[in-house]
């Protein structure tokens, strides 16, 4: 029996369950090496003929548990539905990792209610590690776990002891535009680390092992479930007008936020107001 649009923990346990179908199947793939299918917003941002089976065998699954719903893919055209959800699908977040074979590449799923997440799930194709969020039912928080374990954001800490994640735009102008905005942001803060997958990235901000995150020109695809994760965790994310002309994502613990945000600003990763 299908779940209720309204029990988030159903449509994460679903979610979770998809995302180990398609992560074993990337996984397999991995093995049997790699090829390059096609290239979207430059040369360099490709897809490989196993982010598209990975994607098939996703819509498969949920079309063959939740008819009804929409579907909205990185890879594939946009599925309507009537039930109100919309599955929102990365089916490699991290293609350039996977490519080259770092361990960095997760299967990214989110589930969306009348437009508002409502659960996600972020699988480490490499190690294994599950990321799952969900919003409470029957008036309880909102829950994040890792590996069934629940994940909490790191505490308070200043500005110039916090660790924050970014990465870098296809296209050759806004990268130019973000490194400048990166070299202005580093004197301020930890460090910066670049692992190259927005959703895991998120997660690591849930689980605390960096203290934000940063970047201009990620897609719905790209943090619909790593940002629940997050929130759930304690973080707060804000979409900003990047510098670039795109859509800036921040994340960081929400005791800390506002502080983050500022020096972003004054890096010049946002436009000018």
């Amino acid at each position: 029996m299908a779940a209720d649009p309204a029990d988030s923990a159903g449509l994460a346990g679903l979610a979770l369950e998809v995302a180990r179908a398609a992560a074993a199947l990337v996984r397999e793939r991995r093995t049997e090496g790699v090829s390059v299918a096609a290239t979207k917003s430059s040369d360099v941002d490709v897809v490989t003929e196993t982010d598209r089976a990975s994607e098939e065998l996703i819509r498969a699954l949920l079309r063959e548990r939740r008819p009804d719903d929409a579907i909205l893919g990185e890879e594939g055209e946009d599925e309507s539905g009537t039930s109100g959800v919309r599955w929102v699908v990365d089916p490699i977040d991290g293609t350039v990792n996977f490519l080259y074979g770092l361990p960095q590449y997760a299967v990214s799923i989110a589930a969306e209610v009348e437009g508002r997440a409502v659960a996600g799930v972020v699988l480490n194709v490499a190690t294994g590690t599950e990321y799952v969020g969900h919003l409470g039912t029957d008036g309880g928080g909102a829950v994040a776990t890792r590996d069934g374990v629940p994940l909490s954001v790191r505490g308070p800490a200043p500005l110039a002891e916090r660790l924050i994640a970014t990465g870098f735009s296809y296209a050759a102008e806004l990268r130019r535009i973000q490194a400048e905005a990166l070299v202005r942001l580093l004197p301020r803060v930890r460090d910066i680390r670049r692992l190259g997958s927005c959703a895991l990235d998120l997660c690591h901000v849930a689980e605390g092992t960096v203290d934000g995150y940063v970047e201009e020109g990620v897609h719905l695809w790209d943090h619909a479930a790593g940002a629940l994760i997050a929130r759930a965790a304690g973080a707060r994310t804000e979409i900003l007008p990047g510098a670039g002309g795109h859509e800036l994502l921040l994340c960081a613990p929400a005791h800390g936020f506002a502080e983050l945000r500022e020096a972003v600003v004054a890096a010049g990763y946002a436009a000018r107001e």
